[in-house]
């Protein structure tokens, strides 16, 4: 058997059913050999969007999404991608051609040193020496990509190892299972937590991305509801707990809410569950939760301590270490009574819908309304980076795990779109929007041809302020309104660049139009661009200022 067929049979092995990429020189034989499979392989507009949408495909569904790209500047293309899962804990295997084994090291046409390039993005990389090697390479690429903490894994496979015939066994491979973690909460530290959690007066629990990757949600509900403690999310933890719960208060960090930014200053127990603590999240680190006991929950080792110190570490998979809390507080305690600190839940959030509700027709937070209001629950959302990401994510509830899709630890701007459309394939029977701004839409719009040609209809809301918004409020707000190299000037018709891909494009001027646009969009079998007007002027807000601490937040 050729490497290249070895390569696909492993493939099918791991249930793959479908690879983003972009064909060339050094991958051409596993592309003759995939014609021959099932997998459908989709033909992005360029590599970085390709990692994108393996991004979204792994977020929205909980599998591995799979990526590949041809030698030298194909794969360097993905890097922004691959680089993107790694911050946000996302499961990818990247696949990469190379040039023949005898001329690496001697800058061959198209060679470039990917293994060494993704070394500091990635869990692990593999260069596939001989074609019997492939399908156990991908085999532990797969298992390192989905097991403890996910994230990306890169397979680079040199050309002649694809052509090159040998005897190899894959009938003893199966689907790589994710096994959470090797390590069980240690039970004096959950005791401990316990014990803290107890004999709190003001408690207040923190949700990560991890709790939506460990399925941890309906344990962070019962354990919330049983301390009767709000619960905060991440970027990457929106969604762990539905955001009508009466205890959710919404995004924590710089452009957190009203209430969960207050409520945590004066919390006295904080536990802390599936989240890196990262400086998005605590503000000046020195001023972040001062007078609390933390207690930290990660599967990773290395996230304990790293950024704040924890008074109770629990080195665990979050589903694992919150059942084990939940039941020793059932023996421990009744449900709490409401309280002095329960109103003031219900005080501060209301403070955030005021703001919300008080605002112009098109204004932003009255968009996110809009739009969360006719979307069904199970719609997922995907985000650029900017102001339009901060928008959705303060005022745009999520009610479900894996339906807010957002790049939280690099902010790639770009990604939002092409994760839209990985996410739309891995879970065609739901809507799927995507939320962006005018700069960040026209990093990666050539991928409405992929959206149209391969039948992946999304929908696109674009907030045009002709601005690069994020740097433009920052200069605003901090650098004296000393505007440089942030004014977009003449961007595309988005409209008229919707239709020349052959998808539809609209532009409401009311909040009227606007919804029906959008009701119309999101039924719609083609990819809608819908284009809203906003002023370049607008500011996102509650907003921390970079390098303050939480209580210095500004909203009004």
């Amino acid at each position: 058997m050729s490497g290249a067929k070895a390569f696909v049979k492993a493939l099918e092995m791991q249930k793959v059913d479908v690879i983003f990429g972009i064909p060339g020189g050094a991958v051409l034989d596993i592309c003759d050999a995939l014609a021959d499979s099932s997998i459908r392989t989709i033909l992005m507009r360029h590599e970085q969007c390709a990692a994108h949408a393996a991004d979204g495909y792994a977020r929205a569904s909980g599998r591995v999404g799979v990526c590949m790209a041809t030698s030298g500047p194909g794969a360097t293309n993905l890097v922004t991608g691959i680089a993107t899962a790694y911050m946000d804990s996302s499961p990818i295997v990247a696949f990469t051609g190379q040039v023949p084994r005898k001329l690496i090291g001697r800058d061959a046409f198209q060679e470039a040193d990917i293994i060494g390039i993704t070394c500091p993005i990635t869990k692990h990389n593999f260069q596939v020496g001989h074609a019997s090697e492939i399908p156990t390479t991908i085999k532990k690429a797969f298992y390192i990509a989905s097991s403890g903490r996910p994230g990306p894994v890169l397979v680079d496979v040199p050309k002649d190892v694809q052509i090159e015939f040998a005897d190899v066994k894959i009938e003893d491979h199966e689907e790589t299972i994710r096994r959470p973690s090797n390590h069980a909460p240690h039970p004096l530290q959950v005791k401990k937590a316990v014990e803290l959690l107890v004999s709190a007066e003001r408690p207040m629990i923190i949700a990560g991305g991890g709790v939506i990757t460990s399925n941890a949600s309906e344990e962070l509900i019962a354990i919330a509801e049983l301390l009767l403690a709000p619960v905060a999310t991440t970027l990457m933890g929106k969604g762990a707990i539905p955001e009508n719960h009466p205890l959710a208060t919404g995004l924590l960090g710089m452009h957190g809410t009203i209430a969960s930014n207050r409520l945590i200053q004066e919390a006295d127990v904080v536990l802390a569950v599936g989240t890196r603590f990262s400086d998005r999240t605590t503000g000046k680190v020195d001023e972040f939760c001062q007078d609390a006991k933390i207690i930290h929950i990660d599967i990773d080792a290395a996230e304990i301590g790293k950024n704040v110190e924890a008074d109770v570490p629990i080195v665990a998979d979050a589903k694992e270490a919150l059942q084990e809390i939940h039941m020793l507080l059932q023996r421990k305690m009744a449900k709490k009574e409401n309280s002095a600190w329960t109103a003031k839940i219900r005080e501060l959030k209301e403070q955030l819908e005021e703001k919300a509700n008080c605002q112009g027709e098109l204004k932003p937070p009255r968009v996110m309304a809009e739009i969360r209001r006719i979307l069904p629950e199970d719609a997922i959302i995907t985000t650029e980076v900017g102001q339009n990401q901060m928008w959705a994510a303060i005022y745009l509830k999520a009610y479900k795990p894996r339906t807010f899709i957002s790049s939280g630890g690099l902010g790639t701007m770009g990604f939002g779109f092409p994760a839209a459309l990985g996410a739309k394939v891995a879970r065609p029977e739901v809507p799927v929007v995507d939320i962006a701004g005018d700069g960040s839409f026209i990093m990666t719009e050539q991928d409405l041809a992929t959206s149209v040609l391969e039948n992946i209809p999304v929908t696109v809301i674009v907030l045009n302020n002709s601005v690069l918004g994020m740097v433009a409020q920052w200069q605003r707000l901090f650098y004296g309104g000393r505007y440089v190299a942030v004014k977009l000037g003449k961007v595309p018709d988005f409209v008229k660049l919707a239709e020349a891909y052959g998808a539809q494009g609209f532009r409401p001027k009311s909040l009227e139009e606007f919804s029906s646009v959008l009701k119309k969009a999101i039924k719609s079998d083609v990819t809608t661009v819908i284009d809203v007007s906003i002023s370049p002027e607008e500011n996102v807000l509650p907003m921390v200022p970079p390098g303050k601490g939480l209580k210095w937040m500004i909203w009004e």
